[in-house]
């Protein structure tokens, strides 16, 4: 599968690493062959040249989109630039890897939706850190049943790379460019993804957002207006067994002494199950017995798509990277085999229209109550 890439900055590159060092994996049905990259700014391209089999440097995306030779096209720019962008992608025929959030707001991300049904063209959208051991095992205990009655869930991803007030302006700090959702699009995806999986839509939402810093340094001398939410904490619920269950999104670039920590834990009255990217290769469970017992296992090497990595390994995020990648490729072939897939546009919609309630809860200091989604 031939893959152009759009945006040549630091996601554009994990991509060619990873492709790079395909011959990793021993089960992947589908191969991709980086052909083609394309950036604004003629610099960027530079590294890429590196990197063998890529034929084509661009720095107008139209010119990529109108190449013979590109099949799927990934597509890695500010979130302002992502309809018009994947708008283009639709229409040239060509299918879609996005980054989230899959639009800058809510309206954004259901004309993408829409028009990629429309067009008949697979489109998913990136999330990697449920392709961890961790992740994946908490995932199938969740969906198992055998946790019992779910008491509660809490999802998070941690940051603290905006605690530094002098750190310069750039466009994830700015409403403009990243939407007025601010941390909830850049981080929010990753926390929601595995939850809407498993049909754990909230609906209602209570929403705590801080902006910490109001300036920046602007780069020139001056400070500039940082408008973007930092934090955002949100305490919803959603149904099962005709009960509310508790469900928080945590969601934070202001979390003193994390660098970049997801968080996935359910609790119920059988069983629960516990992964943070803090242990890379441990899995809490919980079992109710005569003695309440919470218990470790060390995961090692356990991936979706085998590779040539030893069991007793712990995975990083190049590999994971990789794998979220053969299975939007396996998924795309019709190959993917029962295997967990990749982000849908159903569920970055889904994942708008939580945040849309974050923003009005914030506005109005009140609990919102959820439209139940469309047929």
């Amino acid at each position: 599968m031939r893959v152009g890439v759009i945006g040549a900055g630091l996601m554009g590159r994990e991509v060619a690493s990873a492709f790079g060092r395909w011959f990793a994996l021993l089960d992947c049905p589908v191969r991709p062959e980086l052909v083609a990259v394309c950036d604004t700014n003629p610099a960027a391209l530079d590294w890429f040249r590196r990197v063998p089999g890529v034929a084509h440097f661009d720095t107008d995306a139209r010119v990529l989109l109108a190449r013979t030779d590109v099949d799927v096209v990934y597509v890695a720019v500010p979130h302002d630039a992502h309809e018009s962008l994947y708008t283009e992608v639709l229409r040239s025929g060509k299918d879609l890897f996005a980054e989230k959030p899959f639009g800058i707001d809510l309206a954004a991300a259901r004309r993408l939706r829409d028009l990629s049904a429309q067009l008949g063209r697979f489109v998913r959208v990136s999330s990697e850190f449920p392709f961890l051991p961790g992740a994946q095992r908490a995932h199938r205990l969740a969906a198992s049943g055998a946790l019992g009655r779910i008491i509660g869930v809490r999802c998070a991803f941690l940051h603290s790379s905006d605690l530094d007030p002098d750190k310069p302006i750039n466009w994830k700090r700015q409403s403009a460019h990243c939407g007025e959702a601010g941390v909830m699009n850049d981080l929010g995806l990753h926390v929601a993804h595995l939850p809407l999986r498993l049909g754990w839509r909230p609906s209602r939402v209570h929403a705590q957002l801080q902006k910490l810093y109001h300036t920046r340094p602007d780069g020139r001398g001056g400070r500039a207006p940082c408008d973007t939410w930092d934090n955002a904490v949100l305490n919803a619920s959603f149904e099962a067994a005709g009960e509310a269950v508790p469900l928080t999104l945590e969601m934070k670039r202001m979390a003193p002494g994390e660098t970049n920590t997801w968080i996935f834990e359910v609790t119920g009255t059988d069983h629960g199950v516990r992964f943070s990217t803090k242990e890379p290769k441990t899995l809490w469970t919980f079992r109710r017995a005569k003695e309440q017992l919470w218990e470790r296992t060390d995961l090692g090497f356990d991936m979706p798509f085998k590779a040539i990595t030893g069991g007793i390994f712990e995975p990083g995020f190049p590999d994971i990277l990789m794998q979220m990648w053969a299975a939007f490729l396996a998924e795309r072939a019709g190959l993917l085999g029962g295997r967990f897939g990749c982000a849908t546009p159903d569920e970055a919609v889904a994942q708008h229209e939580i945040w849309a309630a974050a923003l009005e809860s914030q506005r109005e200091q009140s609990v919102v109550v959820l439209p139940p989604p469309a047929p």
